[in-house]
């Protein structure tokens, strides 16, 4: 299976592609904006079944050409696609800052929108029921002093996934969106042990969510062991709605 996924550099995009990858009939097909030794080390292991492309998802305009025609290929068949790629605008309401909110929105908003519809396009191709799946954040479902705005852009990923589950099912494409809770990656390595204690404690196992279970539940649903399951937003959260 050929899967693509965004945002593999560190973090839960790192643990997604070695997930996939151990499965010896997967291929990755990987985009970030930077490479480092950790993608170094994936392409050493794996070489041909990891490809990767550095690309700014902050430029929704280039998707179809650079990704989908120089990168992928026409010929080449897409089973899955991993929306992965986030960056996070965090402040109050009131000091909302118009630049900064659209950015944010380019990169976890619109640009995901057109890499969906250039990847169900290579489903239709190629007649395959592929899997679409976005990661989403708890902060969607929990308010968190600060998050408004980035929760604004997930909310509107779940939206645009559900909406997209009813649009194309009739050809076995399936969406679904992964509710990560809290996890111990770059995005929140800038609150403080105090911070992050009182944000675990409101959760079931008092602890952060996994990326390895994050990965793996995405890992199941992109494949067609979930064939079932569309239109849903599953929880990975350690217990926190």
């Amino acid at each position: 299976m050929n899967y693509l996924v965004t945002g593999v550099s560190k973090g839960l995009g790192l643990e997604i592609i070695k997930v996939l990858l151990a499965d010896e009939t997967n291929n990755v097909f990987g985009i970030s904006r930077s490479f480092n030794d950790s993608l170094q080390k994936i392409k050493e292991e794996y070489g041909d079944r990891f490809s990767w492309l550095q690309y700014d998802l902050a430029n929704y305009s280039d998707v179809k050409t650079s990704i989908f025609k120089e990168f992928i290929g026409g010929s080449k068949v897409i089973h899955g696609f991993v929306n992965n790629a986030a960056i996070a605008y965090d402040d109050i309401v009131t000091n909302l800052q118009i630049d900064p909110l659209i950015d944010m929105y380019n990169v976890n908003v619109f640009t995901p929108m057109m890499l969906t519809k250039y990847v169900i396009r290579n489903f239709i191709l190629h007649k395959v029921q592929g899997s679409v799946i976005h990661v989403s954040s708890i902060s969607v479902h929990t308010g968190y002093k600060g998050l408004a705005m980035y929760a604004s852009t997930k909310g509107a990923l779940e939206a645009f996934s559900k909406n997209t589950a009813r649009e194309w099912g009739h050809m076995g494409v399936r969406s679904n969106s992964i509710v990560a809770g809290f996890m111990e990656t770059e995005m929140s390595s800038t609150l403080s042990l105090e911070q992050k204690d009182r944000i675990y404690k409101r959760n079931s196992l008092k602890r952060p969510t996994s990326t390895n279970s994050v990965s793996e539940m995405i890992s199941f649903l992109i494949s067609s062991k979930s064939n079932s399951i569309t239109g849903q937003n599953i929880f990975v959260d350690s217990g926190t709605i």
